[in-house]
Parts: C-alpha cells; structure tokens; sequence
C-alpha cells in the first residue's frame, strides 16, 4: 500500500500550516490603499517561488518550466488554438514527470518528487482552466497593454502560494478580482480559523483510530473486507484534513473559490459519508476537481463521457497499475449505480423496503468506495492480485452483473 501517501500528505500539511500567518498578514497588509495590484501580485508569486524551493528543492526546476512555458503559449497562441496546445503540453510534461520520478529508487523518507508530482497535477488544472477560458472568449488577456504586464497576473496565479501545493481550483477570474479588489474582511480569517480546527480534529480522530485498525487489520488478515475497510477509512480521514486546511490557507489569503465551490465543506462531509450512491460520492468527493474534469472532459466528449472521464483520470494521477484499475472500476460502479438505483426505486413501495433499500445500499456504496480507493492508492501488480483475491471483490463483480443485466 502507499502509505508514504500519508507522509507526503503530511510534509504538505505543515508547509501549509506554517504558510498560514504569512498568508493572513500578506491579506491584511495589501488593502488598496497600502499595496497596489502590481505589488499583490508580486508578493503572490514571489511567495510561491520560495514556498516551491524550499519544499522541492531542486525539483522545483520541474515546476517553474512549465509555468514558464504556459504563460507565453497563453499569450502568443490563439484563441482557437490555445485549449488544444495548453492540454497537449501540460498533460506531456506531467507525464514525463510522472514516468522519471516514479522510475527512480524512492528514498521513503525524501518527500520531495512527491510534492513536486502533486504541485504539477495542479498546475495542470489551473493552466487548462484558464486556457478554456480564453478558448471560449470569456478571458481575453488584455491585448493592449505590455508583455509584463499581460504576464504578470498569469504568474501570479499559476505560482501563487496559497495555492501551490494544495487547494480548490479557482478560476482566473476570480482570481483578478481578488488581488485587484481585495476585501480585508475578519469573516474571511473566521472562517479560516475553523477549517484549521476542523482539520486538525480529523487529525486527531485518524490518530486516535490508527491503532485500533491496524489491530483490526491484523485479527481479519489484510485482503479481509473489514481490513479493506480500514484501510480506505484512514485515507480519507487524512485527504479530508488535508482539503480542510488547503482551504483555510485559500482563506486566510482572501483568495480561492466562491462559497460552495471548493473541494469539501461540513456538509460535504456528511454527504460523502452518509450517502447511498457511488455517483453522489464520485460527484462530492474533491469537489473542485470533479467540476473542473467534467468541463474538461465530460462535457467535451461526443461518446461514452462518462468512461472517458474516469480513465482521463487516471492518466492525471499518474497511470499506475492501481489507478488504471480503480477509477476504470468506479466508472462501471456509478454507471451500475444508476441502473441499480432506478430498478429498486421502481419496485420498492412501502417505507419499510425503502429503509431496507437505503441502509444495503449505503453498506455496499462504503464497501465499494474503500475497495476503489485503496485499488487507486495500491502501486504494485502484486498488491493489486492480492486485492483482486480478496472477498470484497464479490461487490465490485455483483455489481457490473447488474449492470449487465440492467
């Protein structure tokens, strides 16, 4: 399994933590009054060229190249051609990374290629989504005015270090008006503050659980479905943790998405816990990323979409054996989801089956997300057999036979 996922998680997360102040002073000192747009965006950019050297060291070279190269496709391609070019490049040298870093003697304890692999996945989201932007006409980036200047906020928000290693995408719109308008407002800091305690209870509640499933883990034997369950459980609790505090850093530095738009919420969390369907799950889970890669793809794909969607995917993540498997699997789990949904909603008449109807559906819908994620997060061809023997396995296969039938 990728546990070392949990330590990249981690190192991600007191860099976060201690980007937070810097992130709430740079907010209250840039006000219109005493900073102007221009300066915003420098101390955006040169705030996450030091955040990317320090944590990366040297391997930020394999972020800034990048970055480097969008801003000047976005300004001298055109308009009509600047999606297709900015997808091409981007998704090449995201894949080219993933296949030299993941090639290499890992060191366990070297946490760098990792952040580095994660901060170029979201790189990828923002240059993309601001490249469709200005596909569709809605951005156009000021023509008129000099090279450093068209350049600048470009920089700024593929660079910016609240957004860096982590957090919702937010669109290049937003983003300009947010420098450029900013809004010194305590509610912002508020709300900030709880995301960081309720990331910080997730933390504690992983801790607190980690024990007691490993002991769990050992009883039932680890290709066991309580085992499976276990283990899933522990990653989601750290990636919520970890969304919570992205958005409180967004927050903090008066950035990020309009409210609702981020990756997860209070209620996003209860939603993605205690629903009964796989596609509300697929739909809530990375909230952010879900909508970016249903414009990106979904909404763009003349066949089969929803296929395409997933195995797009799980080229993003990295095309290991177990994301291939995984999200390929959970694009047939939510096809079989709305199939298997729309029979039983037919013929369950009274309260009574629709509560029976609700709680099997919620049991095979957790069972069927663990199975999935640890798939997704399973590195080896050997783990991913042994998954594949496991009697979980009998889900994920009831499942497509009810797709096939239905």
């Amino acid at each position: 399994m990728r546990w070392a996922e949990l330590l990249v998680l981690g190192t991600v997360a007191s860099y976060q933590l201690a980007a937070l102040p810097f992130a709430a002073l740079l907010h209250r000192l840039c006000t219109p009054r005493r900073c102007s747009p221009a300066a915003r965006y420098v101390s955006l950019l040169a705030g996450g060229c030091l955040l990317a050297t320090v944590s990366m060291g040297g391997y930020a070279a394999l972020l800034f190249i990048p970055a480097a190269a969008s801003v000047l496709l976005l300004l001298l391609a055109s308009p009509a051609r600047v999606h297709s070019w900015a997808f091409g490049l981007q998704m090449s040298w995201q894949t080219l990374c993933h296949l030299g870093l993941r090639s290499q003697v890992p060191d366990p304890q070297d946490t760098r290629p990792a952040v580095v692999l994660s901060a170029i996945m979201l790189l990828t989201q923002k240059v993309t989504s601001v490249a469709l932007d200005v596909h569709e006409g809605t951005v156009t980036l000021a023509p008129g005015q000099g090279v450093l200047q068209r350049a600048l906020p470009l920089c700024s928000y593929l660079l910016s270090f609240p957004a860096l290693l982590g957090g919702p995408l937010c669109s290049f719109r937003r983003f300009q008006a947010q420098v450029e308008f900013p809004l010194a407002s305590r509610r912002r800091l508020g709300a900030a503050g709880r995301r960081c305690l309720c990331a910080l209870a997730l933390q504690a509640l992983r801790a607190a659980l980690e024990g007691p499933l490993a002991a769990v883990q050992g009883r039932a034997g680890l290709g066991s479905v309580l085992s499976v369950w276990a283990q899933a459980l522990l990653f989601r609790l750290a990636y919520y943790s970890q969304w919570l505090l992205d958005e409180a850093l967004v927050e903090a530095a008066g950035l990020g998405p309009e409210a609702g738009q981020g990756d997860v919420a209070g209620s996003d969390l209860w939603a993605l816990e205690s629903t009964n369907r796989v596609a509300v799950f697929a739909r809530t889970w990375n909230r952010s990323t879900s909508r970016w890669l249903r414009r990106l793809v979904f909404q763009r794909c003349p066949a089969r979409p929803l296929l395409a969607t997933f195995a797009f995917s799980a080229w993003w993540h990295g095309l290991q054996p177990g994301q291939l498997f995984g999200f390929l699997c959970w694009a047939l789990m939510v096809e079989a989801d709305y199939r298997l949904h729309a029979f039983l909603r037919a013929r369950a008449a009274c309260c009574a089956a629709r509560l029976l109807c609700y709680g099997a559906t919620w049991l095979f819908t957790q069972l069927i997300v663990s199975y999935v994620l640890v798939a997704v997060e399973t590195e080896s061809f050997c783990e991913l057999r042994r998954l594949w023997a496991s009697p979980i396995s009998v889900l994920p296969l009831a499942y497509s036979l009810a797709l096939l039938l239905l």
